[in-house]
């Protein structure tokens, strides 16, 4: 054990306890002012919500927050975390090339002080890196999650109403019946940004947890040696996505649309149809209080499983990182405060995970809230949860799957020529 970690928090006498291998407290944040250099996502309120309660009871420390995209967090994470001033506390779309690059901080230390492996192993399998930066899902610690998110659809229900939906698809074939129905009535059937990342990873990677195995998606994700993501099921799931979008069951305009005008023109009434994630579940409830459901991705046949993108907010401590201990207590407060629970459910809409003898926070009967909730139980149950196949490398989105999905949009690319192509650009980055 590196006893520089508990430092702050001792003396001799109690490197002395460490040594003799009795119990001492873990790392805190001490009680002299401290600022953490913060590393946000934008358009994501739940860390800045949960830094205002965290300086509330803990009031000698503060936060310096920088926000970013999460294309321009992919693009910048190696520079920042490099540099003279590397974040306490950073988001992290993907991880492997920055533990490849010893730019993260190995967790494994504050798991055993903090207990965070006695976790449920699935919680943070996804954080785990091997020696060398690959494969995920094994190894070392080097992050955690502010929550545990999941994909699914959310609709309109006075749209849904409209064009007699009266329960949610229990198949891919009654959900394409539902846009048939939606696009007939006038009615645009999927709401859906393209701009500057492409959304349709989305709708894409639900297809392909409904046509093939969740665990061979993982597998690619996570880089396990002989995966790959041109297989015949994606191939399927990648031509129903291509179907829809000749079809006209997506805004015509999609390549010139951001995340924030697709929110607004969902929660304005103009579509049935959004594929996004829980963390909008909060929002939907304040904004559209009782006019929005939520189901899970249907499967491909009546009575499969469900499978979703299902992943944490990953957050990560800079391996040059000044105030560490004190990053590592704020995600173990996130994980275990009854207020940070409260505000992760509220905010973020998502199961705020930690141990499994916490409750979760109590949530407005009837909310979309509670069906996305409900929904990650289905998930759990199903064993269907993937990762976001958008954080296969630290480039994959920027210089695949959004550039191909766009030319997809614009009838200059094929289902078979988008998987190829992700695929060459998957094998030239883990090459390097």
């Amino acid at each position: 054990m590196n006893f520089k970690t508990y430092a702050q928090a001792g003396s001799l006498a109690l490197i002395s306890a460490l040594a003799a291998g009795h119990a001492v407290a873990a790392p805190s944040c001490g009680a002299n002012p401290v600022v953490l250099n913060s590393y946000f996502e934008t358009g994501f309120p739940l860390p800045t919500e949960l830094s205002k309660e965290f300086t509330k009871q803990f009031p000698n420390v503060t936060f310096s927050i920088k926000e970013d995209m999460f294309a321009t967090l992919m693009e910048n994470s190696p520079r920042v975390l490099s540099g003279d001033n590397a974040p306490d506390l950073i988001r992290l779309p993907s991880i492997s090339d920055l533990v490849k690059n010893g730019l993260l901080k190995n967790l494994d230390e504050y798991a055993t002080a903090f207990g965070w492996d006695k976790y449920p192993p699935a919680q943070l399998a996804q954080n785990r890196v091997a020696d060398g930066g690959s494969p995920r899902g094994e190894g070392s610690l080097y992050a955690m999650g502010l929550n545990y998110s999941m994909t699914g659809i959310f609709y309109n229900k006075a749209l849904a109403a409209k064009i007699g939906m009266t329960k949610a698809p229990e198949t891919v074939a009654e959900l394409e019946d539902l846009m048939a129905k939606a696009k007939a009535a006038s009615v645009p059937p999927i709401i859906i940004w393209n701009k500057p990342v492409v959304g349709l990873t989305f709708p894409l990677q639900n297809l392909m947890g409904s046509y093939g195995d969740p665990g061979a998606v993982n597998d690619w994700i996570f880089q396990r040696a002989g995966a790959n993501v041109d297989t015949p099921a994606n191939l399927t799931a990648s031509q129903h996505l291509e179907q829809w979008i000749k079809a006209g069951y997506f805004q015509d305009d999609i390549n010139s649309v951001d995340y924030a005008t697709a929110m607004s023109r969902f929660m304005g009434g103009t579509g049935l149809f959004l594929f996004d994630g829980d963390w909008e579940s909060g929002n939907f409830d304040k904004q559209m209080a009782g006019n929005v459901g939520f189901f899970l991705m249907p499967p491909a046949e009546a009575g499969g499983k469900h499978a979703a993108m299902s992943a944490p907010l990953t957050y990560g401590i800079g391996a040059n990182a000044k105030n560490a201990d004190c990053a590592a207590f704020f995600l173990n407060w996130v994980a275990t405060n009854e207020e940070a629970r409260k505000i992760d459910v509220a905010v973020g809409g998502s199961n705020p995970g930690g141990p499994v003898d916490l409750p979760l926070p109590a949530v407005t009967p009837g909310s979309v809230t509670e069906q996305t909730l409900a929904a990650g139980t289905t998930i759990a149950k199903d064993n269907g949860a993937m990762d976001f196949i958008a954080n296969a490398t630290g480039a994959i989105y920027a210089e695949s799957w959004t550039p191909e999905l766009q030319k997809m949009v614009g009838g200059r690319q094929t289902a078979e020529g988008m998987l190829k192509a992700v695929q060459d650009e998957y094998v030239k980055e883990l090459s390097r």
